[in-house]
């Protein structure tokens, strides 16, 4: 075998070990998340509004964007970043029911649909799956709340060009397939009785992106971002 090939093995392996500790953290670092949602649960104060997601959620700023805006209410936000559906689905009294909610806003799936192994078309059949499976488990506990599915934000396939983890996170997460995904989701909401909110507008520049002064990578976004988001929110909340 020669040195080339022995490098390249080498450097193969080195990957895989990275991304082995990287993960690692990372679910570490979930689990850590969802103890202290359940201990915190015990706390909350009952039929508020709920935030609950994936990163998208759980890095908006909201209570603080809101300070700003002089509104006063009382939102706890259960997102977990790096979650999908299905670690949504196992964790629905922490992210969900341990708050015993009124209103509730949804931004779940973007990770599904982010899963390159397999086609966006089959990525987002199983997100419909599991979402309607989110969807039923709330009907059946809080069938008295408000339910709120949010649209999946724009991103910045600008970032694709750069090294990195980029390239690969934009293969179904694009702006191409996540309005498809949005019409999905929002035939699910009809379905199942609750309300589909596009919150997106004045979020995109003149080629339909995620304004790369909002966002931190192409598809997590700044506060100025959520702003936006915010503004166009608050009639719901």
């Amino acid at each position: 075998m020669d040195e080339i090939k022995l490098t390249e093995i080498k450097e193969a392996n080195l990957e895989r070990f990275a991304g082995e500790i990287i993960r690692g953290m990372v679910k570490n670092e979930q689990d850590t998340k969802v103890a202290r949602f359940r201990i915190l649960n015990q706390y909350a104060k009952k039929g508020e509004i709920l935030f609950t997601g994936s990163s998208l959620m759980e890095q908006f700023p909201v209570q603080e964007l809101m300070m700003d805006l002089g509104m006063d209410k009382i939102i706890y936000n259960r997102g977990i970043g790096g979650f999908t559906s299905d670690d949504m689905l196992l964790h629905m009294d922490e992210q969900v029911f341990g708050t015993e909610p009124s209103v509730i806003f949804i931004n779940i799936g973007t990770n599904d649909l982010a899963d390159a192994s397999d086609s966006f078309e089959a990525q987002l059949g199983k997100l419909l799956v599991n979402y309607e499976k989110i969807l039923c488990q709330i009907k059946d506990r809080l069938p008295q709340a408000k339910v709120y599915l949010m649209a999946y934000y724009p991103v910045n396939e600008s970032a694709k060009e750069e090294a990195g983890w980029g390239a690969s996170m934009f293969v179904n997460r694009n702006n191409k397939n996540l309005p498809v995904a949005n019409r999905e989701v929002q035939k699910l909401a009809e379905k199942m009785g609750y309300a589909f909110i596009d919150v997106n507008e004045g979020l995109t520049d003149e080629q339909g992106m995620l304004k790369a002064e909002y966002t931190v990578e192409g598809i997590h976004m700044y506060a100025n971002g959520y702003r936006i988001v915010l503004d166009n929110l608050k009639k719901y909340l």
